[in-house]
């Protein structure tokens, strides 16, 4: 076998692969999906970024709470 059979080989592995991606499974969940709206995607960011602050605030008072606490005098 060549080396240009094994890359038509390859090439038709992926084109069969991504001629598929529409008659699966997840066809109907690509069907329903959109591009968001400016206002859907800044609530996204907004809770994001809230969320993100809150879990570095339970990280930071956890780790003030063992240097108070588990310190070595």
């Amino acid at each position: 076998m060549s080396v240009e059979d094994k890359f038509l080989e390859v090439e038709h592995t992926i084109t069969d692969r991504i001629s598929r991606i529409g008659k699966g499974k997840y066809a109907r969940i690509l069907k329903m999906a959109r591009k968001p709206t400016r206002d859907e995607y800044g609530k996204s960011a907004i809770i994001t970024g809230v969320g993100i602050i809150i879990i570095g605030l339970v990280g930071f008072i956890i780790y003030l709470l063992m240097n108070v606490f588990f310190t070595v005098p």
